[in-house]
C-alpha cells in the first residue's frame, strides 16, 4: 500500500484565497489532495515523489507577502481513513441533495443522493470547491439514459453519482493505479457498475462516444489533453472541466474554443470554477 507525505503549511495571515493558491501550485508539483482549516492546509504526495526544494520555490516565488512554516509527516498507506478522520473528512452536504459520508462515519445526514467514499489516497471527497461545483452540474443535469466519461475519477465520486442520477453507461478513467483500486471499491460501496480503466487520456480511443465527459483535474492537463476529451464527446454532447481557477478561464476557454466547443455555463466557488461546454452547436 502506497506510503505518503503529509506537508502541513501554515501561512501568516492565513485566509481561503492563500490556501486555495497554496493548493494549486502544490497540484502542479504533484500533490493529489488537501485539507483545510483555519491556520492552513494540509497536502498529500506520493512519499517517493517529494521534494523539499519544490515546497521552498513555492514559497519563495509566492504572490501574496506571508510568512510561512511547514513540516511533513509520513503517512503510512494503512492509517489514509484514520488520517483524513482526523484531519478533515466529515459529512458533506451538496446542493442539499447529495451527502458524502465515509462507512467509518457514524452520524449522517438524510438526502436524495446518499454516497459512501472511503478515500483513501485519492483526491475526491467533495469538500474541495472543484469537486462539489462539479457534482452540482451533475445534478443540475438530465443524464437519464446518456453515456459518461469521468477523466481522472480519482475516489470515482463524479461517476458514481452520473451513475446515481440514471446515466447508462459510466466509464472512469484514472492515472494513479492506487486511486484506481479507491475508485472501484467505491463504486462497490455505493453498490453502482460502472467501467474503471487505469490508464491516461491515450485510453479514450478506446472508448465509445460519450454524452457527457467530465474532467476535474488541472488546467495544463485539460489544456494539453482537450482534444483527446473532445474526440470522445458527441456532437451536442456535454463537458464539465474544473481545477482550475476563475483567471484561467481564458485559456480554458481557448483550448476549448478550438476544439468544436462553447462555453455556456459557470459555477465559481471560493475563487474555483466549473465550467460546462457544448461542442458543435
Amino acid at each position: 500500500m502506497q506510503d505518503y507525505i503529509a506537508l502541513r503549511i501554515e501561512p501568516k495571515p492565513c485566509d481561503e484565497n492563500i490556501t486555495d493558491l497554496l493548493a494549486a501550485f502544490l497540484c502542479d508539483v504533484g500533490y493529489e489532495s488537501f485539507t483545510s482549516d483555519d491556520s492552513g492546509i494540509i497536502a498529500y504526495i506520493k512519499a517517493e515523489s517529494y521534494s523539499e526544494s519544490d515546497v521552498k520555490d513555492i514559497l519563495s516565488d509566492f504572490p501574496i507577502q506571508c510568512e510561512f512554516l511547514f513540516n511533513i509527516e509520513l503517512v503510512k498507506g494503512e492509517d489514509w481513513n484514520e488520517e483524513w478522520e482526523k484531519n478533515y473528512f466529515q459529512p458533506i452536504i451538496v446542493d442539499d441533495r447529495c451527502v458524502v459520508h465515509s462507512s467509518f462515519h457514524k452520524e449522517i445526514p438524510v438526502a436524495e443522493y446518499d454516497i459512501v467514499i472511503d478515500p483513501k489516497m485519492a483526491f475526491g471527497t467533495g469538500h474541495h470547491s472543484t469537486t462539489s461545483n462539479m457534482m452540482r452540474h451533475i445534478l443540475r443535469s438530465d443524464l437519464k439514459g446518456k453515456d459518461v466519461i469521468d477523466m481522472g475519477t480519482g475516489t470515482g465520486i463524479l461517476a458514481i453519482l452520473c451513475k446515481m442520477r440514471g446515466a447508462a453507461n459510466v466509464t472512469g478513467i484514472e492515472i494513479d493505479s492506487f486511486a484506481w483500486e479507491n475508485a472501484i471499491e467505491n463504486a462497490k460501496l455505493n453498490k453502482v457498475e460502472i467501467s474503471m480503466i487505469c490508464g491516461d487520456a491515450s485510453k479514450l480511443e478506446h472508448i465509445d462516444m460519450a454524452d457527457y465527459f467530465l474532467a476535474n483535474i488541472n488546467r495544463n492537463v485539460i489544456t494539453h489533453d482537450i482534444d483527446k476529451y473532445a474526440s470522445r464527446l458527441k456532437n451536442g454532447g456535454v463537458m464539465f472541466l474544473s481545477g482550475f481557477y476563475e483567471n484561467d478561464i481564458p485559456i480554458i476557454e481557448k483550448a476549448a474554443y478550438s476544439n468544436g466547443m462553447r462555453l455556456v455555463c459557470k459555477l465559481e466557488d471560493k475563487g474555483w470554477v466549473a465550467l460546462k461546454f457544448v461542442k458543435n452547436i
